[in-house]
């Protein structure tokens, strides 16, 4: 069981760094470059050196091989004529001559490890001798396939053995085996070989495949200098431009490259610079205008009230008085009394976004329960969706619902998304839901009426903005109601989302953070789906007409 408590270890150790090599290969850059260099590198030198060391090693064999060759065939035939002018005729005379003329090959030869008699299987002189190897160990040498060889062919035979190396148990040295026939006088046939020793062309072959090794990690080495440097001089201003565009996103505007020297990267840095400071110029007018157009906004509303106010007077006037008018002046004052009413619900909508753009609007947040806020509202627009032919279906949960909210302003956006959902509902049912969450609170309010297709849902919070404008509005908002409504959510800390499918309605989910200000992620922390369940009420629906696809009214902005 230890074993396999360090068996897991080190298997959790390697992918913990193999993780860690895998993040910062990802992030560097440089990294990516010089490892791939040094890997090409190290590839290119291993072939070349493989190639060059295996040309090398060829070269010195065959040569050697040429060498021992040639020398073999001359002692044999040394040898062959010094046993055909011999005159011994007894078996000890015959075994005197192999053993002296073995030795003196043997005493005479250069580079040779050593000298093998051996009798051959076709010999059919009536002399036996003993086989003789200056070397006894040599004899094992004499590979079957060899002999075999030997006796067959009229010419000398050869092949590679590994000489074992005096002194040195189980150590080995290349060398060759060049074996001849010869014929004894009164023995027959017998086999000579004559063992090479290759042991200087290894430590030759060795030494220049050492100077290689070592040739190759010295390149190795300047390689990943060089690489180094170079990648240094390129990606350092990379680097440098990298973190000077990530100031600027994050609304440093006066941060600029340094500029050295006047190569390529200079201008890069030049142009860079130059183009923040344009970017600057421009952000800077935009921000001026901007402002600009906040103070028109605020001052033309401000400066609205007073003669609002007057005709505000006039009009109550004669709204009081119209029953004395014909009826087409009394249809003029009703008709005057409700766009007035219409023009200062705007201006208060004006007055209320020039705050939030001034950053004037303050929070005043208390421990509220939710459920009473969405009573309320529920209270206030009965009436309305009771005259549209819609109810309201409230689901609310048995627990109270706290959270630290301005109730004043979750009123608004509450009451601005039913008000939306029942003059889109087109008399279906309006869902209203509360939840609760360990961190977060939430409301959705669904219709089904005409609902919107995505891009629509992502202009929907947009200041005056209207996907169709011949649509009339009949509940008299401002189309500044959700963007308002948005702007409160986000004093909050939470979240104002909308989803909707065309034919199928929308959802609007209102999340909000137990303490104001904390933030909260809607998508894993709200309470309630933001993409509902197909419900009855959607079952229950008539079917679209069949002569064609059924004209989808754009959402509005609408505000009560």
């Amino acid at each position: 069981m230890a074993f396999g408590r360090r068996v897991r270890a080190r298997g959790r150790y390697l992918r913990r760094r193999a993780r860690l090599w895998g993040y910062a290969w990802r992030r560097s850059l440089r990294l990516r470059v010089v490892s791939t260099t040094v890997v090409i590198g190290i590839g290119s030198l291993l072939l070349l050196g493989t190639l060059l060391s295996t040309q090398v090693r060829d070269g010195i064999f065959d040569d050697r091989a040429e060498q021992v060759l040639a020398d073999a065939a001359s002692r044999t035939q040394s040898a062959q004529d010094r046993f055909d002018s011999a005159t011994a005729n007894s078996t000890q005379a015959v075994q005197q001559l192999a053993n002296d003329t073995v030795r003196s090959l043997q005493e005479t030869a250069v580079g040779t490890a050593g000298v093998v008699l051996l009798r051959s299987q076709d010999a059919t002189g009536p002399i036996e001798i003993l086989p003789f190897a200056t070397d006894p160990r040599l004899r094992a040498l004499i590979t079957p396939l060899l002999s075999q060889a030997v006796r067959e062919q009229d010419r000398q035979q050869w092949q590679s053995v590994a000489m074992p190396v005096p002194g040195e148990a189980g150590v080995t040295a290349p060398g060759i085996a060049v074996g001849s026939r010869v014929l004894i006088p009164g023995a027959g046939e017998h086999e000579l070989y004559f063992i090479y020793s290759l042991a200087a062309e290894q430590d030759t072959l060795w030494l220049l495949q050492r100077a290689l090794a070592v040739g190759g990690l010295a390149l190795v080495a300047m390689l990943v200098l060089m690489t180094w440097y170079i990648t240094r001089q390129v990606l350092d201003p990379v680097q440098q431009a990298a973190k000077v565009a990530a100031t600027l996103s994050a609304g440093g505007l006066d941060v600029r490259m340094r500029v050295v020297g006047r190569d390529e990267l200079a201008l890069l840095a030049r142009s860079f610079n130059d183009m923040a400071q344009n970017l600057q110029d421009q952000i800077e007018r935009l921000a001026e205008l901007s402002r600009m157009q906040q103070r028109f906004v605020s001052d033309v509303s401000h400066e609205l009230r007073t003669p609002l106010t007057t005709i505000r007077m006039a009009s109550e006037l004669l709204y009081e008085s119209r029953e004395q008018l014909p009826a087409a002046q009394r249809r003029s004052v009703e008709l005057l009394a409700t766009q007035l009413d219409r023009f200062e619900a705007l201006l208060a909508d004006l007055l209320e976004i020039s705050r939030f753009d001034a950053g004037a609007v303050e929070l005043e947040a208390e421990q509220s329960d939710l459920r009473g806020v969405v009573d309320r509202v529920v209270g206030l627009t009965e009436a309305i969706a009771a005259d549209r032919g819609s109810w309201l279906d409230v689901d609310l949960p048995a627990v109270g619902v706290a959270a630290e909210l301005d109730s004043r302003r979750i009123e608004r956006v509450v009451r601005n998304l039913v008000v939306n959902a029942i003059e889109h509902g087109e008399g279906h049912p309006i869902e209203i839901r509360v939840g609760a969450g360990p961190r977060a609170v939430a409301v959705s309010v669904r219709d089904h009426g005409v609902g919107m297709t995505a891009r629509q849902a992502e202009h929907v919070f947009d200041r005056f903005w209207r996907a169709d404008p011949a649509r009339q509005r009949t509940l008299g908002g401002t189309g500044l109601g959700l963007a308002i409504a948005l702007e409160d959510v986000r004093l909050h800390g939470g979240a104002l989302e909308a989803w909707g499918s065309p034919g199928e309605g929308a959802c609007f989910r209102l999340t909000l953070p137990r303490r104001a200000g904390m933030t909260i992620d809607p998508a894993s922390e709200s309470p309630l789906p933001l993409r509902p369940d197909r419900t009855a009420a959607e079952t229950e629906r008539p079917a679209t007409d069949p002569s064609g696809p059924a004209a989808v009214p754009e959402l509005d902005q609408e505000e009560q």
